[in-house]
Formats: structure tokens, C-alpha cells, sequence
């Protein structure tokens, strides 16, 4: 999660030459920084003022090179685990076309989307992501628009997970869309492939015990529990240390063979949507995601890709109603 740190000014300097001296100290006052992370070198800082996360003024800005003069007040979203540790070797190159869109409208557009790619734009500079493919696939549509159409992003999905997101195509839609997830006025399904669990894999699991058409509910609360400047983990912490409230209905529907690997095919339906909440919940009862190189255990790390799919994203509200499916995990 971004943390805000804040700087005051009055000196004319570069505005990355300014963070890249001041940052370092303000960072090390809230994380706990090695020895290499000490020195932000001059590509991470300025990646991080190209992806949006710098604001001069209350005003974004995206020039590095851009001059401090008089009283200037700066604000850096400052996100360790992106900062520090983001990697792109598997990303794929995407290229959005029509057969993708699985559902549109004048407010809507519901895009399914491939594993392997980013769905916002991140601190790795020049990286694809999925919001700025959709807005040149749309501009492509209207090339007679003097601007870049407008895409509002209303949620996300890790970048290997696939399958159905919704973005707005109108700023009216926003509020209406964002008080929907809100409120969870919303049904959000997802499949997960998860190898069949042995006494070898995991030898006191209750999942021994459930078969197919068994169905399971996992609650409680959540936050994460991995160092801020490490790679994010999260589970189950309680709420006075800030954990959020998390629920998954759980619905074992079918063995599959995955990989050359037995697994079961399993429908999980959210209630709340907290980071990796269906990798911590499943983990829970002794299920591994086939593919998870956080959560897995050894047998289920050997996937070429998180088996995890948005299934099938309901919801009724005054834009209209929309029942939006995407099927084909693999």
C-alpha cells in the first residue's frame, strides 16, 4: 500500500534531483531500508514521477526534469514493494481486439482480461498495461476525437490473474460504479485450479477430507504480514492490529487434470475483496492455487501461470442490469 510523504521547499532545483536526495531520508524514517536501498538511483526516481505517483502543488507531474521555484509543495505515493522489488519477465505483449470485450455499452465496457499483464500503469517505465490498451483501441474506434477517450478504472485484478474487468467509459458512470463495489451491491465469482492434496503435500490438511460438490465458507480478518519493503504477503491477523474483514463461499465442482496434475476445479464467491484474499482463504483449508509461487506449496508452484479466473462479475444498478461472464480458464 502507497504512503504519503510529503516535502516543503523553497529551494530551485530539478524536481528529481530534489527526491532523489530527500526521498531516501523520509523513506528510512517509516520502513527499515538495506544497505543497497539506501541510494534511490536516477531510473527508479524517475519512474516513479513518470508513473503518476509525484504531485507539485496538488498538480501531477510527470516531467523529472521539471524546476522547483519559490515555495513548492511535493507529495510522493510511495509504494516500498512496487518501489523496490517490481519485476516484469513474464509480462506478455497484449494486444486488445474486439473478441475481447465481452460486453459494452455507452457507460461500460467489460474487457476479459489475459493473465500476465498489468491492468494500471505501474512504476516500470514504458510497461503495457491493460487501461492504456484500452484507451488506444477505443481511440483507434474514434480516430476523429482530438483527445484520448476516457477510461475509468473501477477496479483491478492482479497482474496473472485473468478473466472479467470492468471499466467505465463516462465520469457520470464513475460514482454510480464505485458506490456499487463499495457497498458490494455486486456478485464477483472466480475459479481456482488447485492440485488434489496428498498426506505427502499437505499431511494434516482438512482438504483431505473434501470432495467433489463439497462446498466450504472461509471468514475472517485480514492485512498483510510480510516487512513493507518486502514482497507482499497478506493473511490472517486480528482486528485491533488492523486487520479488514474478508469472506469466500467455497464450491468444489469438478476434478480436472491440469498440467499433467490432478486437481480440483473450484468456484469461489466473494463477499469482500481484499489483496489475495481467495490465495489466503484456499491456503487456509490446506488448497494451494496451481501456479501460486506466494501461497503454493512445492507440488503446486510448478504451474506456468496462477490458475486463478474472474468467472463472473452481477450487478444491478441504475446504469442498468449486467450478468457478465468469461469462461475458458484453459
Amino acid at each position: 500500500m502507497a504512503q504519503k510523504i510529503t516535502f516543503q521547499t523553497s529551494k530551485i532545483i530539478k524536481l528529481n534531483d530534489f527526491l532523489r536526495k530527500e526521498l531516501p531520508l523520509e523513506v528510512a524514517k517509516k520502513i527499515d531500508l538495506k544497505d543497497s536501498q539506501c541510494e534511490f538511483s536516477n531510473s527508479k526516481i524517475r519512474r516513479l514521477i513518470l508513473s503518476g505517483c509525484v504531485f507539485v502543488n496538488n498538480q501531477k507531474m510527470n516531467r523529472p526534469a521539471f524546476e522547483l521555484r519559490g515555495n513548492s509543495s511535493i507529495t510522493v505515493y510511495f509504494d516500498a514493494e512496487k518501489f523496490f522489488y517490481e519485476k516484469q519477465t513474464n509480462d506478455i505483449d497484449f494486444v486488445l481486439t474486439e473478441k475481447d470485450i465481452l460486453f459494452e455499452d455507452q457507460n461500460l465496457i467489460f474487457i476479459n482480461k489475459p493473465a500476465f499483464f498489468p491492468v494500471e500503469k505501474t512504476i516500470v517505465e514504458d510497461r503495457k498495461n491493460l487501461h492504456q490498451v484500452l484507451v488506444d483501441y477505443l481511440w483507434k474506434r474514434f480516430p476523429e476525437l482530438r483527445n484520448p477517450p476516457y477510461v475509468g478504472i473501477m477496479h483491478r485484478l492482479d497482474k496473472d490473474t485473468s478473466g472479467v474487468i470492468v471499466f467505465t467509459k463516462n465520469r457520470p458512470a464513475n460514482k454510480i460504479i464505485s458506490e456499487t463495489f463499495q457497498n458490494h451491491n455486486l456478485t464477483k465469482e472466480y475459479i481456482a485450479i488447485c492440485p488434489i492434496p496428498t498426506q505427502q503435500t499437505q499431511p494434516h490438511a482438512k482438504s483431505q477430507n473434501i470432495k467433489v460438490g463439497d462446498s466450504f465458507t472461509v471468514e475472517g480478518f485480514m492485512g498483510r504480514i510480510s516487512g513493507k519493503s518486502s514482497q507482499g504477503k497478506w493473511g490472517f491477523i486480528s482486528q485491533k492490529d488492523g486487520g479488514q474483514f474478508s469472506k469466500t463461499d467455497f464450491i468444489v465442482e469438478s476434478k480436472v487434470k491440469v498440467e499433467g496434475i490432478e486437481c480440483l476445479k473450484i468456484k469461489c464467491i466473494l463477499y469482500t475483496g481484499r489483496t489475495h484474499q481467495i490465495r489466503v482463504h484456499l491456503s487456509s483449508k490446506g488448497f494451494s492455487i496451481l501456479g501460486d509461487q506466494i501461497y503454493g506449496n512445492e507440488k503446486s508452484k510448478v504451474g506456468k501461470r496462477l490458475y486463478l479466473h474472474a468467472s463472473r462479475l452481477a450487478f444491478t444498478n441504475e446504469l442498468g442490469k449486467y450478468d457478465i461472464e468469461s469462461e475458458g480458464l484453459f
